[in-house]
């Protein structure tokens, strides 16, 4: 609160009557009057208190959301789509663009250079982006991506720091690798976002580690107006579309217990949770209000990923919130993607489709519906 302290000044004038008019005197004063000049005696000084403006944020707020992200890559082989990446985006820019927010998954490393930590098989994948691309991840119109999942390595420290220096000059932010960033927040309208990563890799800050998940959320609550929480898990492939209840082991990993986690993340602050990692779409939920969505499985994965059937659908997901973090209502637009081109507009609404049986299955128990036009609703 600023004070304001404003004189007021009181004043007590005398007119004396002129004994005698002078040749330029007009007015006369009384006799009985008495002249009081003002001094610093004279003056009684208030105190009032003046408001700072109160902030003030939208009522509505947009985020859009996507699954993983690996726009080509020069390991084993180069494998690199046409026209250096310039049209992977181009039938989704316009949501991501217009959005508040607009946030994903980044599957790999973009650098130049290095050595994989990986032998690459046919269950084991490496994958390297080239540094030129990185802008177009700017273009595209994020403000926010993951690297918490288990490509985030695939070129160790060298990759992980060149990763971090090109979304740092594209003015993305990151978080998810443990000992290195541990949340970020982005302003866009006066409103402040606070956003988390957690992954199932011990490199990951591990969303297993509930006391760790909590403490970063309650950092986020003090520094922004809405948490978003993003994590990497599951299982992997079109046999694990179900979101199961109780904990996934994949390839002898524990991936986690993500129904639990979602919630978890929820009940401690958290106004969005969205997920990716079994690189196909799973179910999404409202729960105490809040949005999850679990998995938002490929999005521009142009090779290296199969994009077979369902392992090709690749939404983009937008969301309506209050100002409180409380949803309002959001819509799954379905693009399928394409070999070499990245996700493309699916006139047929597969997708939404797809997430409306997934979710009417797994959380029959949600806030919200899904119709058949894609369109989420409260109940």
């Amino acid at each position: 609160m600023r004070y304001m302290r404003i004189n007021f000044f009181l004043f007590v004038a005398g007119y004396l009557l002129a004994c005698s008019p002078t040749q330029d005197a007009g007015k006369q004063m009384p006799a009985s009057s008495v002249y009081v000049p003002v001094t610093t005696d004279t003056v009684a000084s208030t105190v009032v208190e003046v408001a700072e403006p109160e902030k003030v944020m939208p009522d509505t707020l947009t985020i859009a959301m996507t699954g993983d992200i690996m726009m080509g890559t020069t390991f084993p082989s180069v494998m690199l789509p046409a026209n250096d990446g310039k049209n992977l985006f181009r039938d989704v820019k316009d949501l991501l663009v217009n959005a508040d927010l607009a946030v994903g998954n980044l599957e790999g490393a973009l650098c130049d250079g290095g050595q994989s930590t990986k032998k690459v098989s046919n269950v084991s994948y490496a994958f390297r982006m080239p540094t030129r691309f990185a802008p177009l991840l700017k273009d595209a119109g994020y403000d926010f991506l993951s690297m918490a999942n288990n490509h985030a390595n695939d070129f160790g420290t060298e990759g992980i720091e060149s990763t971090e220096r090109c979304l740092k000059e594209q003015d993305i932010r990151f978080s998810g690798i443990a000992g290195r960033v541990r949340s970020a927040v982005v302003e866009r309208n006066g409103v402040r976002y606070g956003l988390c990563a957690f992954g199932h890799n011990g490199y990951t800050m591990k969303h297993n580690d509930l006391s760790l998940v909590k403490d970063v959320i309650d950092e986020l609550r003090q520094q922004s107006d809405i948490v978003v929480v993003s994590f990497h898990g599951g299982a992997e492939g079109q046999s694990y579309s179900h979101l199961p209840q109780g904990r996934e082991i994949f390839l002898n990993e524990d991936r986690g217990s993500l129904r639990e986690f979602a919630h978890f993340c929820i009940d401690n602050g958290a106004d969005v949770v969205y997920g990716h990692g079994p690189h196909v779409v799973r179910c999404v939920e409202v729960y105490q209000g809040r949005f999850i969505a679990y998995s938002l499985g490929n999005f521009c994965t142009p090779y290296g990923i199969s994009l077979k059937g369902i392992s090709g659908y690749a939404p983009v997901v937008t969301i309506q919130i209050g100002n409180d973090g409380r949803f309002l209502g959001g819509k799954i637009h379905s693009f399928i993607q394409q070999r070499g081109l990245g996700p493309r507009k699916d006139e047929t609404n597969a997708v939404p489709r797809q997430m409306k049986m997934l979710s009417d299955a797994d959380v029959p128990q949600s806030m919200a519906r899904i119709d058949n036009k894609g369109n989420i609703i409260l109940k």
